[in-house]
């Protein structure tokens, strides 16, 4: 069993990142390989629905780093996607990877389908709730299996290193992967 979480920051080793290792901390103590990707420096372009990817089963419209990320998600058994919030949204590498990712998933037998995982938040003040709905709803439409926690998956944070300040962030996000951890050792008892 294998869970990769994706962070979607342009930023390396910010909060998102952070975010993400905290999540993914409690999974691999339950003995789960874990996979923390991030899109810092990565290039993904946008999809452009050329629907290619039904006839290949991937994507060929541009030669990015797409491909090796798609890979990497497709054999795992759990997904977590973290953005920071911009502008009230998700950033534009996350929403360029989710695109990509769900359109070949549904036009290729939807490898995403009961896959584990949710999504995390991380903002200054405020647009975290919005940014949390937008990678949530990544879940509902590729018939993935969304794990809930004590509170939303968002925290308060803005320069590097602050989002050890959020208690409740922190507790959340830690009991967020335990769920995941208990349901993957749930279904593959």
């Amino acid at each position: 069993m294998k869970v990769v979480a994706i962070s979607g920051s342009p930023r390396s080793n910010g909060n998102t990142e952070r975010a993400c290792q905290m999540a993914l901390q409690p999974i691999a103590e339950a003995g789960i390989e874990t996979e923390l990707i991030s899109l810092a420096g990565k290039h993904i372009e946008p999809c452009t629905a050329c629907g290619a990817c039904a006839k290949t089963k991937k994507c060929t419209a541009h030669q990015d780093d797409f491909p090796d990320l798609m890979e990497k998600v497709k054999v795992a058994e759990g997904l977590i996607l973290a953005s920071p919030v911009y502008f009230g949204c998700a950033t534009g590498p996350i929403c360029n990877f989710m695109h990509r990712l769900g359109y070949v998933s549904r036009r290729s037998g939807n490898f995403l389908a009961r896959k584990i995982g949710g999504p995390i938040a991380v903002a200054r003040r405020a647009g975290q709730n919005a940014t949390f709905a937008q990678l949530a709803m990544f879940y509902s439409i590729n018939d993935m299996i969304q794990v809930g926690s004590t509170y939303w998956n968002v925290f308060l944070a803005r320069e590097a290193g602050e989002i050890e300040k959020d208690q409740e962030g922190i507790e959340t996000i830690t009991h967020f992967g335990q769920n995941i951890a208990w349901l993957l050792g749930k279904l593959n008892a």
